[in-house]
C-alpha cells in the first residue's frame, strides 16, 4: 500500500478524532488538539502514518505548555521521523522549561552535530536558556563552557550581555572587554560595550567602540543610533546628524533614529525640518 493510500485508510477510519484534532489545532486549542490526536495514535498504533499524527502530537503538547508530557513524543520524533530538527529544537525547549538543563543541553547538542559534552554544546545551551528567559541556568552554562575552553567565542559576550540587562554595568564592561580580546572582529561586542559605557554617561568610551562596530559591520542600524546620540550628547552635531540620516535609511520606520535626529536638528537652529522629523516620530509611535 503506498503512503498516500495509508494516508487516506488512517483518515477513513479515524476520521472523528483526526478531523476534531485538525479542527482544534488550527484554532490554536492545543490541549484540546492533543487529546484527539492521542486518540487518533490509539485507536490505529500500526498505521504507517503515526509518525506524523506523533509529532502533531508532541507539537501540541509543546504548545500548550505541557512539557513534561509533550518530552516522550518529542525524544520520539527527534530520534527519527519527519522534521526531526524541529522536534530537536522543540525537545530541547522542552527540557529547558522543565528543569532540565542538561538534558537540554544534549539536546541542543544533538540538532547542532557537536558533542554533549564540549564547550560549544553548554555555549548554545545558554543561548537557548537566554531566549527562554533562564538566565541563571544560561551563566551556568556558560561557566562550564568557559572553564572547558577559555576562548570560546560569544561566551563573555552572552555573559556580558546579562550583565547589562541586570544593569550591571562594570561587570558587562568587564565581560565585553574579554570577548573582544578573544573575537576582535565582532561587531556586535563593540556596539554592546558602546552601550555599556552609554549607560553610565561615559561617552567618550562609547563612541570610538560604535565606531569600530560601525567599520567592521556597516549594514546595521543599532550603533548608528547610539552613536548618534553621543555626537548629540558631545555637541557634534554635524557628526550626529550624518550618523543619524544613515540610520534611516537602513531603517525608517526607527522612531528613536527620528527622535534624536529632531533634536539634533533643533541645536542646529534648523526647526522647520526639525519638525518634520519629530511630526513623523510622533506618527510613527501612534502606528505602533
Amino acid at each position: 500500500m503506498s503512503w498516500a493510500a495509508a494516508a487516506l485508510s488512517f483518515l477513513f477510519f479515524a476520521q472523528d478524532p483526526f478531523q476534531l484534532a485538525i479542527e482544534h489545532y488550527g484554532n490554536r486549542q492545543y490541549a484540546k488538539a492533543a487529546e484527539e490526536f492521542e486518540k487518533t495514535i490509539q485507536a490505529r498504533p500500526d498505521d504507517p502514518v503515526r509518525p506524523e499524527v506523533a509529532l502533531m502530537l508532541a507539537q501540541s503538547l509543546y504548545l500548550s505548555h505541557q512539557f513534561e508530557k509533550a518530552i516522550p513524543w518529542l525524544a520520539k520524533t527527534a530520534a527519527s521521523g519527519p522534521r526531526q530538527l524541529e522536534a530537536s529544537y522543540m525537545l530541547g525547549n522542552a527540557y529547558i522549561e522543565s528543569h532540565r538543563p542538561e538534558k537540554a543541553v544534549a539536546a541542543f547538542a544533538a540538532m547542532f552535530g557537536v558533542r554533549p559534552d564540549s564547550a560549544p554544546a553548554h555555549l548554545l545551551g545558554a543561548q537557548m536558556m537566554v531566549k527562554q528567559g533562564f538566565e541563571d541556568a544560561a551563566e551556568e552554562e556558560l561557566a562550564k563552557a568557559i572553564a572547558l575552553d577559555p576562548k570560546i567565542p560569544e561566551a563573555h559576550y552572552l555573559l556580558g550581555e546579562l550583565a547589562t540587562f541586570h544593569g550591571n554595568t562594570d561587570r558587562a564592561i568587564s565581560e565585553l572587554k574579554r570577548e573582544i580580546e578573544i573575537n576582535p572582529n565582532f561587531a556586535m561586542a563593540y556596539y554592546k560595550l558602546g552601550d555599556a559605557y552609554s549607560r553610565g554617561e561615559q561617552w567618550a568610551d562609547a563612541i570610538p567602540n560604535l565606531q569600530r562596530s560601525i567599520w567592521l559591520n556597516p549594514t546595521y542600524s543599532g550603533p548608528y543610533i547610539l552613536l548618534g546620540k553621543g555626537y548629540l550628547k558631545a555637541k557634534e552635531l554635524l557628526n550626529a546628524e550624518n550618523v543619524l540620516r544613515q540610520a534611516l535609511k537602513m531603517d525608517p520606520q526607527n522612531r528613536s533614529a527620528h527622535y534624536l535626529l529632531g533634536q539634533t536638528l533643533q541645536q542646529e537652529g534648523r526647526a522647520e525640518e526639525a519638525k518634520k522629523v519629530l511630526d513623523r516620530w510622533q506618527e510613527l509611535g501612534k502606528e505602533n
